[in-house]
């Protein structure tokens, strides 16, 4: 059956994926031929997620490798699975249900809500893993993993141990003193809840207000205020009662802890260690020293408020303030605890020395009463309003003239500027992030990592490329202590359970009162199951007191009872409500997969895996965090080679954006020119630390660039090459020039592209394949091969044909899957498929030299006419005389052997001798001689120079006005650096046109 006109991409995609799927071809350990491994790790997507152009790249780089080493021989593992994604997978849940008007996540409870989330993810899960393999990926999908099977109530089909081993290291890690309970600043989501990731929140900039206000001092104190310039010399001299602050967010200095100045800040010095009264709060506060404040910025003066500032709490840590929250979880001024009075007399009471515990601290409410329950904004507005009236608003004079006398006047006001500030916003949620100080859970980092910055240090673990490696070093070596806590349903719940601290006397109180435990101490009891906390509980209480689950996980429920009719003693405990950042789940990705804690054969074989490919952006958030927990569990590396790539850019370099209109879809780009041409062109643009710039038009050409090797198969087919052919892994003895040249080329394209893939240079690669396939076999060796198959050597040259051809699908395959595996099928008697074939191994031997340099010599030849025939606007169908003029014999031999191909692709009729080049006459040099095409009467000499001149002109204005773009220092250090890569690439390219039209032009003069 004749082969199709073209390649069907819609139709034979799926069928070819199903081919594969049904053959087990993705499986570990298919085609394994050899004792090596090589494992890799997708990086899990979220389960409910779909495929960007972030996934469809990195998936595609893994799918090349571990096609490659497939091919190869290796004892290969391409691991898949998805992440549950706690805050993804929660949002998408509850927008579900309020879509389908189903009772809210708390009205139906956290057991009936985590059943109604599994369900959603067992609808969403085929989503993107669907995704996936229309991209062609080729993992195995029978391992496939989910970083929640095995959960507690997981329904049918979803088991599997990495719960088990996710609960397992974090008791393990408690139980070393690797991760504690404590009181820190967070990100804080006030729509969600919950706690969430640097990686989770976005800095925007947007309009925002600074506020100036005065801190007067204690006891009417005044000091003398003076400011110099940078000569030294006083420009203002006045007498203050008071401390000038300036804030964006005025609703937080109700809780501020002091006031702080540079110590080298001169104006501040006579009033350091003295007090100031905040206002609108019945308190004193100090003013401290600390080299945190810039003196050159506003004021010199800040405020801290440690409980809702990332540096301001570094601020009060340091110098030992307290931090008083002033929020609640969703972003309201606080409403608890005990009245304002009450609080502030005792926070007065603590600032005075009496001792007072971070917890007792952080459950004063120091929000005076008309503020408490308002939502922030809205108390920023009232706090604001009520400074202004209580005169501590910095104020300046402002001038207006009167419309009707046109008398002038000063008003003091306000002084509040308009500017950019940069606000945190969820990711997810859209709402503004509040930094608050919560109770959460924390790994100790700086306790394990140390093994991981010596497995980079000593090599264990390479970092490609290696200004990756810079960035890991100065993370690591400032690291931070890890929020693994977060306060979502959906998660690995935290394996903690709390009941009350031992004593008589708190039975006694507590019983006698009714009353439950309250505030104090909690004792807890980290355990993997509930059953072997509550043997700890047994353990840990006398024998006459019984264990009783709290009704609901609060500990104002936690405490001692007594049943007065049975006279039993009861000890109510419950378990921690938040559950694990998806980020320490996702950490022990790589031995979670392979079934640890078992000592799996897969364990055993596939780890440490061989290499890991993601995105530079969460070298921290998940590279580092893998390299720490295994090296922490089981004392290896996780991979070997971390591979990292950046952000996929549109075709100027621009961040892909819906307000920008620039996304690329990878699905529409699948549908439209295939997945092949996609996946290429992932390939191509992979240059190490380079920007990935996606262009659509670049695609459609790599789709172009597969139809050129469909046409030349097809050729093939016409000319009886695939009429019985085998496949054969060595190439047939070749007697013709060109057919000993094709084999050395492919020889050397084998070890291009091997040593390309094998220093992670995707680029290189697909730039090798593409030369050889395009432009070395579908261009020049059909075109050489035609005469062949009207003589004596048919026969080679078909065996030739077909080999190379074979050599072409198995090279390009890693990249381009479905049209060589189509093609591979089309052709020939193949005894298996091409996913499976033998990856070539041929040696240098094959490369003929002298082949090689006669016809490097012909298509050098024939390139140089044809370039010189369009420089001078030669009719492409003109049959040109040609003269030639000192050639060697090597030439000559050359000439002669290659004469009828010259002609035909060169469009040359003769070829005579000369003694010298005629006036008249184009040169082109080659190697051993000249040749020359009189050009007279054949063009308009004297147009042609006419119209090279005015491209010449044009081109020079455009040239000089962007290199003084980019000469300017101005616009080299402010314009974006998008657009400073794109004037770059623009001065390049035309420079470039400038050369070669000059070149023509010059050609030109010699002519007259």
């Amino acid at each position: 059956m004749p082969m199709e006109k073209t390649f069907n991409t819609a139709e034979a995609e799926a069928r070819l994926y199903a081919m594969w799927e049904a053959a087990g071809a993705f499986a570990a350990g298919a085609n394994a031929q050899r004792p090596e491994t090589f494992s890799v790790m997708i990086p899990p997507p979220n389960v409910t997620g779909s495929l960007h152009m972030g996934h469809a790249f990195n998936n595609t780089l893994q799918d090349i490798l571990t096609r490659w080493h497939r091919m190869r021989g290796f004892d290969t593992l391409w691991q898949p699975g998805t992440d549950h994604a706690g805050i993804a997978t929660q949002m998408v849940t509850e927008r579900d249900m309020a879509a389908h008007q189903e009772p809210s996540r708390r009205e139906m409870g956290r057991d009936a809500f985590l059943a109604r989330v599994w369900q959603q993810k067992q609808a969403s899960r085929g989503t993107i893993i669907g995704q996936l393999k229309r991209l062609g990926a080729s993992c195995d999908w029978s391992r496939e993993a989910f970083t929640m099977s095995g959960a507690p109530n997981a329904p049918a089909g979803e088991e599997g141990n990495f719960h088990d081993a996710v609960i397992k290291v974090f008791v393990e890690m408690y139980n070393k003193g690797l991760i504690y309970r404590g009181k820190r600043l967070v990100n804080w989501d006030p729509h969600f809840e919950t706690a969430i990731s640097d990686l989770e929140v976005e800095n925007t900039e947007v309009a925002g207000h600074m506020w100036h206000f005065k801190y007067r001092l204690a006891g009417g104190e005044t000091y003398e205020y003076i400011e110099k310039d940078d000569e030294g010399r006083v420009i203002l001299r006045e007498t203050r009662d008071y401390v000038a602050i300036a804030t964006t967010r005025p609703e937080t200095m109700l809780g501020d802890g002091a006031v702080a100045v540079h110590p080298s800040d001169s104006r501040y010095a006579p009033i350091l260690g003295k007090m100031v009264h905040l206002p609108l709060c019945d308190r004193l506060i100090p003013i401290i020293a600390d080299e945190y404040p810039d003196p050159a910025f506003g004021s010199g003066a800040v405020k801290i408020t440690g409980a809702h500032d990332f540096n301001d709490y570094a601020v009060a840590k340091r110098a030992g303030l307290p931090c008083y929250r002033l929020m609640d979880t969703k972003g309201a001024m606080r409403a608890d605890g005990a009245p304002y009075a009450q609080a502030v007399e005792r926070a007065r009471a603590i600032a005075a020395g009496s001792p007072a515990d971070e917890n007792e601290v952080d459950s004063l409410n120091l929000v005076p009463e008309k503020y408490r329950g308002l939502d922030r904004f809205e108390a920023r507005k009232q706090v604001v309003a009520d400074i202004t009236a209580a005169g501590l608003a910095v104020t300046t004079l402002e001038k207006s003239i009167d419309a009707e006398t046109g008398s002038e006047h000063l008003t003091r006001v306000p002084v509040v500027e308009a500017k950019k500030i940069m606000q945190p916003f969820g990711d997810r949620s859209g709402v503004v992030i509040e930094p608050m100080l919560t109770d959460q859970w924390f790994v100790d980092t700086a306790k394990i990592v140390g093994p991981a910055l010596e497995a980079v240090r000593s090599g264990a673990t390479k970092i490609i490329p290696e200004s990756g490696e810079k960035t890991y070093f100065h993370w690591l070596e400032n690291i931070e202590p890890w929020c693994i806590s977060r306060q979502l349903w959906w998660g690995h719940q935290i394996p903690v359970w709390y009941g009350p601290t031992w004593g008589e006397g708190e039975l006694a109180v507590a019983v006698n009162n009714s009353d439950a435990f309250g505030g104090r101490v909690l004792k807890s009891f980290c355990a993997a199951t509930e059953q072997d906390a509550l043997q700890m509980m047994r353990e840990y209480y006398p024998a006459d007191i019984m264990m009783k689950p709290a009704p609901t996980s609060d500990h104002t429920s936690c405490g001692y009872t007594l049943d007065s009719a049975t006279g039993q003693k009861f000890a109510t405990y419950y378990r921690d409500p938040d559950v694990l950042d998806t980020w320490f789940s996702s950490g022990l990705w790589p031995i979670g997969t392979l079934g640890w804690p078992e000592q799996t054969p897969e364990l055993q074989k596939y780890f440490p895996t061989s290499t890991l490919i993601t995105g530079a952006d969460i070298i921290f958030f998940w590279v580092a965090r893998m390299m720490m927990m295994q090296l922490a569990v089981v004392d290896q590396v996780p991979f070997k080679t971390v591979y990292l790539h950046g952000l996929v850019r549109d075709a100027k370099g621009k961040k892909m954006s819906k307000s920008l209109g620039n996304v690329i879809d990878p699905l529409e780009i699948i549908d439209e020119y295939g997945a092949d041409a996609l996946r290429f062109s992932n390939a191509a643009m992979a240059s190490l630390g380079g920007v990935l710039k996606l262009d659509t038009a670049r695609i459609a050409g790599y789709r172009n660039f597969g139809t050129k090797l469909w046409n030349a198969c097809r050729f093939a087919e016409m000319n009886g090459v695939w009429q019985g052919h085998v496949t054969n892994p060595t190439p047939p003895a070749a007697t013709a020039t060109v057919n000993r040249w094709i084999i050395g080329e492919c020889a050397k394209t084998v070890a291009e592209v091997d040593a390309a893939l094998a220093g992670y240079r995707f680029d290189q690669a697909a730039d090798a394949l593409y030369k050889f396939v395009w432009g070395k076999v579908c261009d020049w060796y059909v075109e050489f091969a035609k005469p062949l198959f009207d003589c004596d050597q048919a026969a080679e040259t078909r065996a030739t044909m077909g080999w190379v051809l074979d050599q072409c699908m198995i090279l390009l395959h890693p990249i381009m899957p479905f049209v060589t595996e189509e093609l591979w099928q089309t052709t020939g008697q193949r005894a298996k498929m091409l996913i499976h074939a033998d990856w070539p191994t041929l040696g240098s031997d094959l490369i003929d030299p002298a082949a090689d340099r006669e016809m490097n010599w012909v298509t050098g030849l024939i390139d140089a006419i044809r370039s010189a025939r369009a420089q001078m606007h030669v009719p492409v169908g003109l049959k040109l005389a040609m003269l030639h003029s000192g050639l060697d014999e090597t030439a000559s031999a050359a000439w002669a052997r290659n004469e009828a191909l010259i002609q035909r692709l060169a469009r040359i009729e003769s070829l005579t001798a000369a003694e010298s080049i005629p006036k008249g006459a184009i040169t082109v040099a080659a190697e051993g001689g000249t040749f020359a095409i009189p050009l007279a009467g054949i063009i308009d000499i004297a147009a042609e120079k006419a119209r090279l001149g005015k491209s010449l002109e044009k081109l020079a204005k455009e040239i000089n006005g962007l290199k003084g773009r980019l000469n300017n220092p101005a616009f080299a250090t402010s314009a974006p650096e998008d657009v400073v890569d794109e004037c770059r690439a623009n001065l390049e390219a035309r420079s470039d046109e400038a050369a070669k039209l000059q070149a023509a032009f010059d050609r030109l003069a010699e002519i007259g």
